[in-house]
């Protein structure tokens, strides 16, 4: 696609042609332009916040998804969740937990069961949560 061609879809997009933006839209992805990507998402389509989320996760573009997910979209959060478990990120998990994502506090008790990390399942176990309570006992008892 031309500069020329780029520019007068953009137009289009912008004056409400929905079919010029789902093109833009999937253009974006494929190229990976977050830039292109957020301004869409900011101009209130909801398909570039996907497709926007789904270029951050590829790229492993860490920040990008915790600016979605601090906005929101729990989809940019489930992502996250998933790429610091891959990680090992404990931090990250934590910071998510804390957030009140109970996705990220499971995969921490995971995690720490796996590690035999007790201090971890300790904090967990002394902020409340029940199921890292479980699992201490049970690494304990062993």
């Amino acid at each position: 696609m031309t500069d020329s061609e780029l520019s007068d879809l953009r137009r289009r997009a912008n004056e409400g042609d929905k079919d010029a933006a789902d093109e833009l839209i999937e253009l974006a992805g494929e190229r990976q332009d977050l830039d292109e990507l957020r301004q869409l998402a900011a101009a209130g389509h909801s398909d570039a916040v996907d497709q926007l989320i789904q270029v951050a996760t590829e790229l492993e573009d860490l920040d990008e998804l915790r600016r979605l997910a601090a906005a929101g979209h729990s989809d940019a959060a489930d992502q996250l969740i998933e790429l610091a478990t891959e990680r090992q990120d404990l931090d990250e998990l934590r910071q998510l937990a804390a957030a009140g994502h109970s996705d990220a506090a499971d995969q921490l008790i995971e995690l720490a069961t796996e590690r035999h990390d007790l201090d971890e399942l300790r904090r967990l176990a002394a902020a409340g949560n029940r199921t890292a309570a479980e699992q201490l006992e049970e690494l304990t008892a062993e």
